[in-house]
């Protein structure tokens, strides 16, 4: 290939994916290079979107244009909101997917992208001068020249997948790694790579499976789609939900993986490298919490037209036949009939205080990493950094101003700020505890949060961004008792009167939180110099988890700011901190 590209976007996951059609869409031409085209946006692992603060970071993208939250809805088979029991503030929505065809669904928007190419290859070198970055080369050997690269591998760089004693190369399952990459990341490009490791369950036949022993788990009676363009009544009458259900590990379960510890990739210590804390094996779990005599197994469907079944909660590391053996200790699952078994895979990832915050590298200009190798985890997370850097680069390529998300102003501001100034040491995952400002960053004011921003980058069309400006003048009316200029929802849709009336409850009803929450957070800021005691005792603070209580007395932060600073600390612990240091002061 002679061809020249203005960007070129490695890897075609949920980072590439986002990544690329970002690009494309502002009007730049791009190349995304796959190691194959038949697993673009492919569900690696668990076949859901959104979840807790996850779900608010999908809703974040899609008020600026991008494309996971569309996709979502017409991929989904259930949605449910959770926290819905608690306040509108934490409200998270989550979608079960046909994962074969939201793959589908993605790998279309690609190809019929204008200003987008896709090329079924491996990048094997990376090419370099005086820092610069100006192409990259492919496994034939050709040349192909761009003015920025954007890195989106997800688990593929030097994978290496885990079963039991066994292991072998593989960036996912039966999938090949990217060899080549890492050596070039190392050596041309001065990153130091190091590993994290993941794992995934079993899937079973649903025609192997006694549901009658389980609880059925249904979708919302009237679901909320993820993309603010969707049409809501529209949509709920095409939705076809399907159930998921719920079982429990017991004794037998915990005393097959007990006995087999050592037989466990995770176990044995051939998989150094960290796992994610929140989403542990199975093995892990029973070892961390061995007073627990069950644990949750959650049974979701993978697709309208599949029998394979995800048993969440159940990742593992363990050989086959003790894979199946604890399947079969379980409730509901006695018969079950394994599909595919669970691996654990690891992988290289760049630790990212090595980027900016706009994504680009340091060491190397016009190179931006998103997604896995920056050291996160999860399909939202991946698509949140593939949008900030597929903008940033075309950005960068235009001499614009970056594109800076502020931690007040969104979820994706706040991972961004947390993984470019905390590093990480453990795969980061994004949680509403992570963000100070959560009141007011909720999933359902994405829009009025993020939309402008969306439409001055070119995301948004004029004929959407019209209608947005529509909304939100009737938000006004609305607020100053204008009943009579009130619009109807033919000139809203896909925004409608119900919508604004539930904005400004919502709005109200936090009104006078927001504003405390506001002065903590510029009380922390105030208080970056204020000391701790060297002889504090972090373990009476009952108010914080046993984690955070063991970080901070291994730690020893001398102050409010260096506390504020550590990996997986998060803005609620160091609220927490702060009122046990003014207790100890009254009481001295």
């Amino acid at each position: 290939m002679s061809k020249k590209y203005n960007i070129i976007v490695v890897g075609a996951g949920h980072a590439g994916c986002e990544a690329a059609l970002a690009c494309a869409r502002i009007g730049i031409e791009t190349l995304v290079i796959t190691l194959n085209v038949d697993s673009i946006a492919k569900m690696s692992c668990n076949p859901a979107i959104g979840g807790i603060a996850k779900g608010q970071m999908v809703r974040e993208i899609d008020a600026m244009g991008g494309e996971m939250g569309l996709i979502t809805d017409y991929a989904g088979l259930q949605f449910k909101m959770l926290n819905s029991s608690r306040g509108p503030a934490v409200w998270s929505p989550r979608a079960q997917c046909d994962k074969g065809l939201y793959s589908i669904l993605m790998s279309k928007s690609l190809q019929n992208q204008k200003n987008l190419d896709i090329l079924q290859s491996e990048v094997t070198t990376l090419l370099v001068k005086n820092k610069k970055i100006y192409g990259v080369k492919i496994l034939t050997g050709e040349i192909i020249n761009a003015n920025m690269v954007i890195i989106a591998t997800g688990t593929f760089l030097n994978g290496m997948i885990h079963i039991g004693k066994i292991n072998f190369e593989g960036g996912r399952f039966n999938e090949k790694q990217a060899s080549y990459l890492s050596k070039c990341l190392i050596g041309d490009c001065g990153l130091i790579l190091e590993r994290f490791k993941t794992t995934t369950t079993p899937r079973v036949n649903a025609a192997s499976i006694d549901y009658s022993k389980m609880f059925e788990q249904l979708g919302d009676d009237k679901p909320h789609p993820f993309s603010h363009f969707t049409v809501i009544e529209k949509w709920r009458k095409n939705l076809k939900q399907l159930p998921c259900w719920l079982t429990y590990t017991n004794s037998i379960t915990h005393e097959i993986v007990s006995d087999n510890l050592d037989s466990s990739s995770i176990g044995i210590g051939e998989v150094n490298s960290k796992s994610p804390r929140y989403c542990p094996a199975i093995e892990e779990k029973i070892q961390r919490y061995p007073q627990k005599k069950s644990h949750h197994i959650f049974v979701e469907p993978e697709g309208y037209n599949t029998n394979e079944i995800y048993l969440n909660g159940l990742y593992t590391g363990l050989s086959f036949d003790l894979q199946q053996k604890m399947i079969n200790s379980i409730t509901g699952l006695e018969n079950a009939k394994v599909i595919r078994y669970g691996y654990a895979i690891e992988y290289d990832y760049s630790n990212p205080l090595q980027i900016k915050n706009t994504l680009e590298t340091k060491n190397i200009e016009n190179l931006f990493l998103c997604g896995q190798i920056n050291g996160t985890t999860g399909y939202e997370e991946a698509a949140s950094q593939g949008f900030v850097a597929g903008v940033n680069a075309c950005f960068k390529f235009l001499e614009k101003e970056p594109l800076v998300f502020k931690r007040n102003q969104s979820y994706i501001g706040v991972l961004i700020d947390d993984i470019t100034t905390k590093g990480v040491d453990e795969p980061y995952r994004m949680f509403t505890s992570r963000a100070e400002y959560r009141l007011s960053v909720r999933n359902d004011n994405a829009d009025l949060r993020l939309m402008d921003i969306g439409h001055s980058i070119g995301l948004i069309s004029d004929e959407l961004y019209k209608k947005f400006k529509l909304y939100k003048k009737l938000l006004i009316n609305i607020c100053e008792g204008d009943v009579i200029n009130l619009f109807v929802d033919e000139e809203l849709s896909p925004w409608s009167i119900e919508k604004a009336k539930n904005e400004i409850y919502i709005h109200e009803k936090y009104k006078g939180y927001i504003e405390i929450q506001s002065k903590m957070a510029n009380k922390i800021k105030k208080n970056e110099d204020k000391k701790i005691p060297k002889n504090f005792e972090y373990n009476k603070l009952d108010s914080l988890s046993a984690e955070t209580r063991q970080r901070f007395s291994k730690m020893r932060p001398q102050t409010i700011g260096q506390a504020s600073r550590l990996h997986a600390i998060n803005p609620s612990d160091i609220a927490v901190l702060m009122i046990y240091l003014e207790k100890n002061k009254k009481e001295r």
